[in-house]
């Protein structure tokens, strides 16, 4: 029954940035205790993790966008945000939030579109 938006998404020139912040429906103890992801598919290919932020906070991410892009929680734990810096174009894809784990993994919502290109 646990859903998630996401929002942040917009169109943007190579080397911009852009954040975007998921939320997500529920318990508040049900969204804090799991690990959570931000996942990317791009027009004509498949869904990718491109980062993940433990409930202790540790974070990972995809060799693509090491150093680019950054996953936190928000100060309230209600949300899970994702900076992302220095934008190029094959970043264009469409980004979910969901749960880390496949097992606990939530419907998945709309996304939002970002879109990088010159």
């Amino acid at each position: 029954q646990v859903q998630f938006v996401e929002s942040g998404g917009g169109s943007v020139q190579p080397g911009e940035s852009l954040r975007l912040s998921c939320t997500a429906s529920g318990s508040i103890t049900g969204f804090v205790i799991y690990d959570m992801a931000w996942y990317r598919q791009a027009p004509g290919k498949q869904r990718e993790l491109v980062a993940s932020v433990t409930t202790r906070g540790d974070t990972n991410y995809a060799d693509s966008v090491k150093g680019r892009f950054t996953i936190s929680r928000g100060n309230d734990k209600n949300t899970v945000t994702l900076q992302m810096n220095s934008l190029k174009p094959e970043d264009t894809a469409t980004y979910y939030c969901n749960r880390r784990n496949i097992r606990y993994l939530g419907s998945w919502g709309q996304g939002t579109q970002v879109t990088v290109s010159s």
